[in-house]
């Protein structure tokens, strides 16, 4: 095979991810939610113990594919980097206004990739990738999403056999929903997940993305006093005090 570093494949498993509605936002605009999504998706790659410079990592304008050493655990791609990867966003969105939010359609497959000149990854699973990625049970999914949602995963017919219906810690393969996807020559069954709410490790993870508060930053708590005609609330507080009548 002229040009291909190895002659045979390496079974990877490949993730993709692309931001909602990235266009119509100006370039400035574009350039920071790029970077921001790259520093989101390789922390909770890290945090998923994937090492992100072992990754082979393709920019695709207005998202990023990336392949994974061979010999990454399949399971870490669902968990824990989806509610890593959620919880960052998550935190980034509420720092930022509209122009600056961050939303992404993500899939994720495994199977043979060729390693070509310069580390460039190729063959049909990565083609799989992508018509995946594109499927519009994937954006219909985002779309129809409350905007707190920051993304939704579809994973193909093959890895979910293959990680997902085991049952792994952390992975419910009942909050999956098979979907059909058509796009251009490829027809086939997928696996839908949209997350609901925060779960415990999202908590854990936003609390580890979170930049800690500074001393003397105007970080104030609130408290809540209920006050009754039979009792008085008396005590000192550091912050707002929001007091209701009964």
């Amino acid at each position: 095979m002229g040009g291909i570093v190895n002659d045979l494949p390496e079974y990877r498993s490949v993730l993709a991810v692309d931001i909602e509605k990235s266009s119509g936002r100006g370039n400035q605009a574009l350039l920071a939610i790029r970077a921001a999504l790259t520093r989101c998706l390789s922390e909770a790659v890290e945090r998923s113990g994937i090492a992100w410079d072992a990754c082979l990592v393709e920019d695709l304008g207005d998202g990023l594919r990336v392949t994974t050493p061979s010999g990454t655990a399949r399971t870490s791609l669902v968990h824990p980097l989806i509610p890593e990867l959620a919880a960052r966003l998550r935190e980034h969105n509420r720092l930022h206004a509209a122009i600056g939010q961050i939303r992404v359609r993500m899939a994720v497959h495994s199977g043979d990739v060729f390693v070509g000149p310069q580390g460039v990854p190729a063959g049909s699973s990565l083609i799989v990738l992508a018509r995946m990625l594109d499927a519009r049970a994937c954006r219909d999914a985002l779309a129809k999403a409350p905007e707190s949602v920051p993304l939704v995963l579809l994973v193909s017919q093959h890895f979910y056999d293959e990680t997902i219906v085991h049952g792994y810690v952390g992975i419910e393969a009942a909050e999956f929903r098979r979907v059909q996807v058509e796009e251009k020559e490829y027809a086939a069954g997928a696996w839908l997940y949209v997350p609901q709410g925060v779960s415990v490790q999202e908590d854990e993870a936003a609390a580890r993305a979170a930049p800690a508060s500074s001393p003397g930053s105007d970080d104030r708590s609130s408290m809540t006093v209920i006050a009754t005609d039979s009792a008085k609330a008396l005590g000192v507080q550091h912050g707002d005090v929001h007091i209701h009548h009964l």
